[in-house]
């Protein structure tokens, strides 16, 4: 009937019954007629196991190394699972990320995709397999390393694949029903969202909604895939990512009725791995923040939010503040030193007790007094605002980390997004 990708994230096949439960599912769908890809993450935290085992033996691990070292754990998923189906009746193949054409830039340990070559998934499909692939990982186009696509990369090699393959649909399944307007396991009342489009999801990742990742919903929307979240754990309707229709052979009278009505706010994301890192006493002079975000790019850190202020001490002077990942604070703080005299800064400041709420909806555009709405919420919690940044249908503000859950709850209270039913149920524990 149809060609379907589908990604299992390390929740989903965490142990040998995981393992056992995700073979049925997939069986159930040959047996619906459709074709299969399968894409797997390592099994539970085994990365992160990984990841402690290559810095017990040397604190900075050689990146080509590690890279071969992380690419184990999602293999050993890949085998097992092909094991699973072969139990079932049904015949399936796994493939490496190099085996299956994901073909990437140079970098390690966060590698983009360049080009997708599945002749070999192709070729298991036209002979009847289910097509089992590695996640999370690619070779270099020329030096042909193995190569990791970092955070996400799981996701992003199953859209990948999806759009190669000229795949129906991308079923990402984690140990959620899909998209909530906040994470369950801080607003409990949470509502799942039935359909969001590609740039409110895109927004909502950004701003550190980890259910989906930027780089896979990025690929999506440029690819045209329809991505459909939902739990490995139930058989429920999840959340579909598209611009257009929910394909026919997966659409139903729920799915439908349920994106008739969109609401101005879709949801309420936050992210605790931020940090602010101030430059006090820059020159107020043209070029020195072409110099200061210049130094920052060649150390490939992304900025995030970014402030600039009349400095208190010297009328002559401004002081900048800009968010980045809390993993490259120390990176830019050495970088920055190394050019202070040609910079002038005076010094500066870190702080990484820090949180940021983000508010995303397409709905900002047409509707006054979103961003009042906010504050006021806010205010009434007695949360202090350090930071502001927008969009057209975003709004992110930076607080103090302590306040990120109460804000949050009050955010998405104040937008009314508080669902009446039972609670969001996150069935791993992870969220992820």
């Amino acid at each position: 009937m149809s060609l379907v990708v589908q990604k299992f994230g390390g929740s989903s096949v965490a142990d040998a019954e995981s393992v056992k439960r995700v073979a049925k599912r997939i069986v159930s769908y040959r047996k619906a007629g459709h074709d299969v890809v399968v894409v797997v993450s390592a099994m539970g935290d085994q990365t992160d196991d990984l990841i402690d085992l290559a810095q017990q033996v040397s604190p900075v691990p050689p990146p080509r190394e590690l890279d071969m070292l992380l690419t184990a754990g999602e293999r050993i998923s890949m085998a097992v699972l092909a094991m699973a189906i072969a139990n079932l009746g049904e015949s399936a193949q796994s493939f490496t990320g190099s085996q299956a054409g994901v073909i990437t830039d140079e970098t390690h340990g966060k590698a983009r995709i360049i080009d997708v070559t599945p002749g070999r998934i192709q070729s298991a499909l036209d002979e009847g397999h289910v097509a089992i692939v590695a996640g999370f990982q690619g070779v270099s186009q020329t030096a042909k390393n193995i190569t990791t696509l970092g955070r996400g990369g799981s996701d992003t090699t199953a859209v990948a694949l999806a759009a190669a393959l000229n795949a129906d649909v991308c079923e990402i399944y984690s140990d959620v029903d899909g998209v909530f307007t906040a994470d369950p396991r801080i607003v409990p009342s949470a509502r799942k969202i039935h359909k969001i489009g590609y740039e409110e999801m895109m927004e909502m990742a950004a701003s550190g909604a980890k259910i989906l990742m930027l780089r896979c919903v990025e690929y999506a929307r440029r690819s045209g895939v329809p991505i459909h979240v939902r739990s490995s754990f139930s058989e429920k309707t999840g959340t579909w990512v598209t611009d257009g229709e929910i394909p026919a052979p997966f659409r139903t009278k729920t799915t439908e009725e349920d994106t008739v009505e969109q609401p101005i706010i879709s949801g309420v994301a936050h992210d605790r791995s931020e940090a602010k890192l101030t430059i006090v006493g820059v020159p107020d002079v043209p070029g020195k923040a072409a110099a200061i975000f210049s130094l920052i790019a060649e150390q490939e850190i992304n900025i995030d939010m970014i402030v600039q202020n009349i400095s208190t001490r010297d009328p002559g002077r401004t002081d900048i503040s800009f968010t980045l990942p809390m993993t490259d604070g120390a990176k830019a703080i050495e970088s920055l030193e190394s050019r202070k005299d040609d910079i002038e800064f005076d010094h500066i400041r870190y702080d990484d007790q820090i949180g940021k709420l983000s508010v995303v909806g397409d709905g900002m555009r047409s509707n006054p007094g979103v961003t009042a709405t906010l504050f006021r919420a806010l205010s009434a919690e007695g949360v202090n605002i350090d930071l502001i940044s927008t969009s057209e249908i975003r709004i992110s503000v930076v607080t103090r980390a302590e306040d990120l859950d109460r804000a949050v709850q009050a955010a998405h209270k104040a937008y009314g997004l508080d669902s009446e039913d039972a609670e969001a149920v996150v069935y791993g524990g992870t969220g992820r």
